[in-house]
């Protein structure tokens, strides 16, 4: 029978288990990096341009919109990324709150989202135009395969936060959103205290 040296490391560096810090609020204690988007950052973003300046006018361009805390060890293949976001709660016009969305850029990697925190929407469209909306409340998650391109949407009045996890070589492309003049579909309130979605007018289809 073969026997194994487990105290024989292999010859290359090996990366160190870190305890992170998840927080219900939003954030990572043990992060190694923290991006933030504030209000001034979503120009273009939303579909109603006059409600995204008149929120700004209002408000303010530094006032925080969301924000991601994530720890990696490194960005090759076989590595993980983890991390939070957390989406603060509003409307620009008609339209819930969002990030910016993205299709990673090795477009055939999957991530996980799971609810920590508040109510929200990940809405999830296809480049060949399939379009999924899902609610997500604390306790349930989204497990969305490669090739679909994805937004986080706040729906409620506290925080939405997720927990995600993703590939570190998956890369993020945020422009296929912008050269499409936006998703397919909007979330956007019902006029009933709920939300739901309708399709963007302005929206011209995805490039490959």
């Amino acid at each position: 029978m073969a026997t194994h040296d487990l105290g024989v490391l292999p010859a290359f560096d090996l990366d160190i288990p870190t305890l992170l810090d998840i927080s219900r609020e939003g954030g990572i204690g043990g992060r190694t990096r923290r991006y933030e988007k504030f209000a001034g950052d979503m120009g273009g973003v939303y579909r109603d341009g006059d409600a995204w300046r008149m929120d700004v006018e209002a408000r303010g361009s530094d006032r925080l919109v969301y924000w991601v805390d994530d720890h990696r060890y490194q960005e090759g293949p076989g590595a993980l990324v983890v991390g939070t976001s957390t989406l603060l709660p509003g409307r620009v016009g008609d339209e819930f709150a969002f990030t910016r969305g993205h299709l990673h850029e090795v477009a055939d990697r999957a991530e996980l989202y799971y609810c920590l925190r508040g109510r929200g929407v990940l809405l999830l469209e296809t480049i060949d135009g399939r379009s999924e909306a899902i609610e997500l409340t604390p306790g349930k998650a989204v497990d969305v395969p490669g090739h679909w391109i994805h937004r986080s949407v706040n729906v409620g009045d506290e925080p939405f936060v997720t927990l995600f996890c993703y590939a570190a070589d998956a890369g993020q492309n945020y422009a296929i959103i912008g050269d499409a003049n936006g998703m397919k579909s909007l979330v956007v309130t019902d006029g009933a205290g709920g939300w739901t979605t309708v399709p963007n007018s302005d929206h011209r289809g995805y490039r490959a």
